[in-house]
């Protein structure tokens, strides 16, 4: 596992990346400065400019509240709020290990992603 920080403002959030090919290929691209911005009430996307490895990822996943995301069809990096239905598309790449109220506040967040060793 690959272990990062969500910095937003004054708060650091940890989490955990898989050891998949898309988690170790996202990592690779990490520092990363991104604007979150809210989604359908269930989720904070952000455009990652490219399509992660998905070698070896299942067709769909089923998220839920601190999963860390890319929607491959629009390379999308989506961190999931509250729990969804199953997705086609939809690559988990790791997860919050505590609370994200701090990405939760509605609108617009600035979040900077980096490993956290």
């Amino acid at each position: 596992m690959i272990r990062i920080n969500v910095i937003v403002g004054d708060t650091t959030l940890s989490a955990s990346l898989d050891n998949s090919p898309a988690a170790r290929d996202f990592a690779s691209m990490l520092p990363l400065e991104l604007t979150l911005s809210e989604y359908a009430g269930n989720e904070m996307v952000a455009d990652l400019g490219r399509k992660l490895d998905t070698t070896g990822a299942p067709a769909s996943y089923k998220p839920k509240t601190g999963d860390i995301t890319q929607y491959s069809p629009w390379s999308n990096l989506a961190i999931f709020t509250k729990p969804f239905s199953a997705s086609r598309g939809l690559i988990r790449l790791g997860e919050f290990d505590g609370p994200i109220d701090a990405l939760t506040v509605g609108g617009n967040v600035t979040a900077r992603l980096e490993r956290a060793d």
